[in-house]
């Protein structure tokens, strides 16, 4: 997987090339200016030590200096640039190959929002992280050039130092890459916790389990912390390690410099450029934060491969051969839910779906609409499986449906390209016309500002499945916050308005299995039996599947 996650990061490089040469470009002048300043600094302290006349010198000391400020804050600015534009893009990818997914995505939503906000940040900053890291190596071999034309004593000594300055660099880097990947990985676990918490609040409240429902969110806090720990433990040891380095390898080449100086071989100018060379040399050991920032990019990288290699869900284009609906299922298996459905639904007729909670029936309803593939066995509409037939062909009703679009009108029509007489006919035919005529602005009126109860929401989705006109109409219990009147009203509309439309209809209902042409009975994912309600409802075990109210 670390191989996915490079190759997400040598696609992030390969773009914007004109900002990141443009950033290169900078990098490398700054890096240029900050091997001349220690040999300019020493001309101006000589020209200060002897009296004689050398503005020129210390004009040239000013110079560099305002060029060196000058490239540093572009450098802040194209990095910032660089950066954004990477992560927008890694996060647009993200969330395409999210949405593709559809509903076979394993990852928990508060996962897959912090992959969107957090990692994609990090993977983003891997180009001017490695341009920092490419003139963090040339500061360096410039540096010790400069020590040689010096006095190569002087180069000799720090370079005793330089291998290591690499091992540190190299085991900070290792030793950082397994704990990013850890806190990386804790901390989306604690997302997707605490994303499930807040979007049931009010259940949580009603429940009284806050206390308990605060320990759950927070029990990946000690794997968490000590993740972080880790991290920091790492980059302090790297530091303090660093830190006895320099000031070694600046008294060593501090002595032997005066020793030069003794010998009349530099003057005291020299020495102080002696230190500073000495300082740049062994800047790559004290870039700490560049080694964390790619050990968090390659461990973000990671989490988003393992999104965008996930096996895509075909999008569906294709329209079934001109027929009456027919729906067949060969073999169907789920793995937890279904097992070995064989199942035949004849162009035009109702069949209910029904069985005790946790019978598979959400599932199948899945699987008759598309919306997820079998594991075994296949499903056919009309001849053509059914995740790969275009989605106007099956219109698909939720029990809690999530409304789309920036008006009411907009959430009907969303993914259908419905004009507004279509719309206001699929909502006369789900009996919801005269509700949204009653709204603020009517079918205009944005969804924010549209006070809908649960029974209102679903005659709305109910009304975008049906705007499509589809072949096959699946409700995984759509209707469920209807009262029976208006359920009944909607059916008598769906079957006037569509004729020889087919449908299929999870329910829990009596009086909606009752008017069904058959009943499709599950039980512990299997199908018990397939005949009319009246027949089945002898069956006491078929009567315990409703409740008291229902079979009335």
């Amino acid at each position: 997987m670390a191989g996915a996650g490079d190759r997400v990061l040598r696609s992030v490089v390969k773009r914007d090339r004109g900002t990141a040469a443009l950033l290169a470009i900078t990098a490398l002048l700054a890096t240029a200016v900050g091997l001349l300043l220690p040999t300019a600094l020493a001309d101006a302290v000589d020209v200060a030590i002897t009296g004689a006349g050398g503005l020129g010198r210390v004009l040239w000391l000013v110079v560099l200096g305002s060029i060196q400020i000058v490239a540093e804050v572009a450098g802040v600015a194209l990095t910032a640039r660089l950066t954004a534009s990477a992560t927008a893009r890694l996060r647009a990818r993200l969330v395409r190959a999210l949405i593709r997914s559809g509903n076979r995505s394993a990852l928990a939503d508060g996962d897959a929002v912090s992959r969107i906000a957090g990692d994609c940040t990090g993977a983003g900053q891997i180009t001017a992280n490695l341009i920092q890291l490419s003139t963090s190596l040339v500061l360096p071999a410039g540096a010790v050039i400069a020590l040689v034309l010096l006095d190569w004593r002087i180069a000799a000594v720090f370079l005793c130092a330089v291998p290591l300055a690499v091992l540190l660099a190299r085991s900070h880097l290792r030793r950082t890459a397994t704990d990013v990947a850890a806190y990386q990985g804790f901390s989306g676990d604690l997302g997707a916790r605490l994303f499930d918490a807040v979007a049931g609040l009010r259940t949580i409240a009603a429940a009284g389990v806050a206390d308990q429902e605060a320990a759950r969110v927070l029990r990946p806090l000690p794997e968490l912390s000590a993740a972080g720990v880790g991290v920091w433990r790492t980059q302090a040891r790297m530091m303090w390690r660093a830190g006895l380095l320099l000031p070694f390898v600046q008294v060593a080449v501090l002595g032997t410099a005066g020793v030069a100086v003794l010998t009349g071989d530099i003057s005291v100018g020299d020495v102080l450029a002696a230190l500073g060379y000495a300082t740049l040399g062994l800047g790559l050991a004290r870039q700490v934060p560049l080694f964390t920032v790619l050990a968090r990019a390659r461990s973000c990288a990671t989490r988003i491969a393992a999104v965008l290699d996930a096996d895509p869900e075909p999008v569906p284009d294709r329209l079934p051969p001109p027929g009456p609906g027919r729906v067949e299922l060969r073999g169907v298996g789920v793995d937890g839910a279904l097992f070995d459905v064989d199942l035949v639904v004849s162009g035009g007729d109702q069949v209910a779906v029904v069985g005790r909670s946790g019978s598979g029936k959400s599932v199948l309803a899945e699987v008759l609409g598309g919306l997820r593939r079998p594991d075994r066995g296949e499903v056919l509409l009309d001849g053509l499986v059914t995740h790969a037939v275009a989605r106007s062909a099956i219109g698909y009703g939720f029990e809690r449906p999530t409304l789309l679009g920036d008006s009411v009108g907009a959430a009907v029509a969303y993914g259908s390209g419905a004009d507004d007489d279509a719309v206001r006919a699929a909502c006369r035919t789900a009996d919801v016309h005269d509700l949204i005529n009653r709204l603020p602005e009517g079918y205009r009126t944005p969804l924010a500002r549209a006070p809908l109860s649960g029974g209102e929401a679903q005659r709305i989705g109910l009304a975008r499945a049906l705007v499509r006109r589809p072949r096959l109409l699946v409700l995984d219990d759509a209707t469920a916050s209807l009262d029976t009147v208006t359920e009944a009203r909607v059916e008598a509309a769906i079957s006037t308005g569509l004729p020889g439309l087919t449908r299929v209809v999870v329910t829990h209902r009596a009086g909606t299995a009752r008017r069904a042409d058959a009943v499709v009975w599950l039980e512990d994912g299997r199908i018990r039996g397939v005949a009319p309600h009246d027949v089945l409802w002898n069956d006491p075990a078929y009567r315990a599947v409703f409740t008291e109210e229902d079979k009335l």
